[in-house]
């Protein structure tokens, strides 16, 4: 069995309507948080920028938050701007529901496959496997791993997902030989 990887490349863009310019795309740049104090009380924000105007606008993470019901390791990734951290909030679905945006993932992942692939016997077993939650279409996804065209793919390909929908898990699937 060929193991496949779908890694990250880099933070997706975000999909967010900025205020003054009405674009559709923002970035966390380098990533940065703001952490501001109120007493006893801390508002978190993960500050993102348009792609178009520049601007910058805030993302709330932690509202009005005991500074004891935060962990202390991560109200230290906040303050030093820790990268793993960021990732980590920008690809928390409840922090997109809650601030209206979703994910473009366009150009920000990659398919790292071996490089014997192809000289195994038919069929050829491939197992696919995501580092991080990119969420991709199978039959993209073998599209470009094995070079055939979308359609040959749904013709050669038998896979117990479906290959139409976006999956962010792993799976396997099978290579028949080509006529």
């Amino acid at each position: 069995m060929l193991p496949w990887v779908v890694r990250r490349t880099r933070l997706p863009l975000l999909s967010l309507s900025c205020v003054d310019c009405r674009s559709g795309s923002a970035t966390t740049g380098e990533g940065r948080f703001r952490v501001n104090a109120n007493g006893k009380l801390l508002d978190v924000w993960l500050l993102v920028r348009c792609v178009s105007c520049d601007r910058t606008s805030k993302l709330p993470v932690h509202e009005r938050a005991s500074v004891r019901s935060i962990d202390p390791g991560e109200l230290h990734g906040y303050h030093v701007n820790d990268p793993e951290l960021v990732a980590a909030r920008l690809l928390d679905p409840l922090l997109a529901r809650r601030n209206h945006f979703t994910l473009d993932w366009t150009g920000a992942w990659r398919l790292d496959t071996p490089t014997e692939r192809l000289d195994r016997p038919w069929p050829l077993q491939v197992a696919v496997a995501f580092a991080d939650p990119v969420p991709v279409r199978p039959d993209r996804l073998i599209a470009q791993g094995l070079g055939l065209s979308r359609n040959e793919v749904l013709r050669r390909i038998k896979c117990d997902i479906s290959l139409r929908r976006a999956t962010s898990t792993g799976f396997t699937f099978t290579v028949l030989a080509g006529d």
